[in-house]
């Protein structure tokens, strides 16, 4: 696994514009859940040929978002797959926004994202019944209404970062040490911004 290290700052258009295919989205996201996988493991998932998934990955890999996995494949005919950082990346639009290219890759991009998150709630909400009282009542969705400053709002993003780390590394540390009863892949979605109701 490679180092851990913050999130990458992405400052290179092309990389962005090579992450707004919505199956390379979706497979960069399957591929950070499972951490490791081959191409015809994820095609199964996302219902595609493994020859497509392939040409994504090696997409992916050509713009640093994944890599081969190191001393997995056995037989040398299928390749392994993980993403270059567990701590993944991001970028910020103003980086961008000086050029319309730009301005319309960021806000693809960011639109992109932002389905896809939908699109896992919305699938969590048809199957909340089968999960159970326990991860039912556990999970949640809230928004507040806060008056702050882009100051205020970047601390604020810290702190929540912050927290998203230490539990995200405490359930690490449970796997690692054999702990995954009741264990569940969980996601944390948090959009903070402004708006003039």
């Amino acid at each position: 696994m490679p180092e851990k290290r913050e999130p990458e700052q992405i400052t290179d258009l092309s990389r962005l514009k090579a992450f707004t295919n919505p199956l390379r989205m979706q497979l960069y996201r399957l591929l950070y859940a499972a951490g490791t996988a081959t191409a015809s493991q994820l095609a199964e998932q996302v219902d595609q040929a493994p020859s497509l998934v392939s040409y994504h990955l090696r997409k992916l890999a050509e713009h640093g978002f994944v890599h081969e996995a190191s001393g997995r494949g056995t037989d040398g005919r299928e390749r392994w797959w993980q993403v270059a950082t567990e701590e993944g990346w991001g970028f910020r639009s103003s980086d961008f926004a000086d050029t319309p290219e730009g301005a319309a890759v960021t806000g693809a991009l960011a639109r992109g994202i932002f389905e896809t998150r939908v699109s896992h709630y919305r699938t969590y909400l048809d199957q909340s019944a089968a999960w159970g009282k326990a991860w039912t009542d556990a999970a949640f969705s809230c928004e507040w209404l806060l008056d702050l400053t882009p100051a205020e709002l970047a601390e604020m993003s810290e702190e929540f970062t912050a927290v998203a780390r230490r539990w995200r590394d405490r359930g690490e540390e449970a796997k690692k040490a054999g702990a995954t009863e009741d264990r569940e892949h969980v996601s944390v979605h948090l959009h903070s911004f402004p708006f003039r109701p």
